[in-house]
């Protein structure tokens, strides 16, 4: 059978119907005459009877078979079209008004952190991401979304996997760079007896790393692996959260500093170690609040440290199941909120009921942020301003920041 593909779904899959019901279409566009076998709903390995305008062949040439991009047969022009589309439907499904938005897009070879997987094989190591759909890893030699430095730091995690992995088992290598140059958070295989400890150790120094973390502790401190945000140096944990690009957290910190006008005082929920927070601080008193300590320890040692910047305090607390309350809420003239995937409910239910005027809302998640705005407007707030990110170069990651006021 042949399948007309209508749409696309959250994942950038197809989506079509037929005698099966719905079906799913791996890289497929919409308008596109397709035909394959069907399995469990979806069909994996279209062949593509009909192209839409749009297709462009991919410039990867691991798109086959890796699963890390799912966007790199559209054409840039649809993609970012269709990433601001999802915004405006998540938007448009709870009735809302969608305001005129922008889009601010990464550059090629621009992820300065990100996660690989690690395997011990009976011949050797596999190190990559994963296949699409699939726990099986694929080698990515010529990514083009990685920076150099953390390409060229691939055949190191081959060392680290053949040192301490585990073929019953996988590693994540979370590697971020650093104003000291690359560190290293692994996660999985085995915890390092003394014979790889040491190993590691040697790796770290032959390789030339800031830090190596292994299962949370830390291997090698060789230096400082600092991180620049605005005028501070700050220190994160390792693995700590950082925006996956050095552009994309220029634009979102400068969406939020034009975004908080004249405030004097502000909130910054959960703030991590300080993305928005200490840039803030060159225009306001902040108060930044997250529910991990070592984050909150790190941002107060950069803020310490720094000189021009207004006071910054730091408060660690769950904000899920302790939001900060409407007369809490009362201190500050503007409040920034960037919460994980699943948004912030809790915290924007007492938000709306607090007589706050002007709320910057970053999102991760354009669904979450969509039921969070449906509170806020309820409440009296007007969604002004919205700017879409994409970090996430041919994937189906979505990023936005929004202004409220009221």
């Amino acid at each position: 059978m042949t399948y007309e593909i209508e749409r696309l779904s959250l994942h950038a899959d197809g989506v079509t119907h037929g005698p099966e019901g719905t079906v799913h279409v791996a890289m497929a566009l919409p308008g596109e005459v397709v035909e394959g076998e069907v399995v469990d709903g979806r069909i994996a390995q279209p062949k593509i009877v009909t192209p839409s305008p749009e297709r462009v062949k991919a410039p990867c040439p691991h798109y086959r078979s890796c699963g890390a991009c799912s966007m790199q047969h559209a054409s840039e022009a649809f993609t970012a079209e269709w990433k601001m589309d999802v915004v405006r439907q998540a938007l448009a499904a709870r009735n809302l008004p969608v305001p005129e938005m922008t889009i601010a897009t990464s550059p090629l070879n621009s992820r300065r952190r990100a996660t690989l997987s690690g395997r011990r094989t009976k011949k050797g190591t596999l190190v990559g991401f994963h296949a699409r759909a699939s726990d099986t890893v694929v080698e990515i030699p010529n990514c083009l979304i990685l920076r150099p430095e953390l390409l060229a730091a691939i055949p190191m995690l081959h060392e680290a996997t053949a040192i301490a992995g585990s073929r019953k088992g996988e590693i994540a290598f979370t590697l971020t760079l650093s104003g000291a140059g690359l560190e290293l958070a692994a996660q999985g295989g085995k915890d390092p007896d003394t014979a790889q400890f040491e190993a590691l150790s040697g790796l770290a120094r032959s390789h030339d790393l800031a830090r190596l973390s292994w299962n949370g502790q830390v291997v090698a401190g060789r230096r400082p692996a600092i991180q620049q945000f605005g005028k501070a140096k700050v220190v994160p944990p390792p693995g700590a959260f950082l925006q996956a690009t050095h552009h994309g957290e220029a634009v979102l910190t400068a969406f939020a500093k034009a975004a908080i006008g004249n405030a004097k005082k502000v909130a910054d929920l959960f703030a991590g170690c300080g993305t928005f927070s200490l840039p803030l601080a060159e225009l306001a008193e902040v108060h930044a609040v997250e529910g991990v300590a070592a984050m909150t320890e790190a941002l107060d040692q950069g803020w310490r440290q720094s000189q021009g910047l207004h006071r910054v305090s730091t408060e660690a607390r769950d904000l899920f199941r302790r939001p900060l309350l409407p007369d809490e809420l009362a201190k500050f003239d503007a409040v920034v909120i960037d919460p994980p995937r699943a948004g912030a409910q809790a915290q924007i239910a007492e938000i709306a009921a607090s007589k706050l005027k002007r709320l910057v809302h970053v999102s991760c998640n354009p669904v979450t942020f969509a039921r969070d705005a449906e509170t806020l407007i309820a409440a009296g707030f007007t969604l002004d301003k919205l700017l879409v990110v994409d970090q996430f170069r041919f994937s189906a990651h979505v990023e936005l920041a929004a202004l409220f006021t009221r």
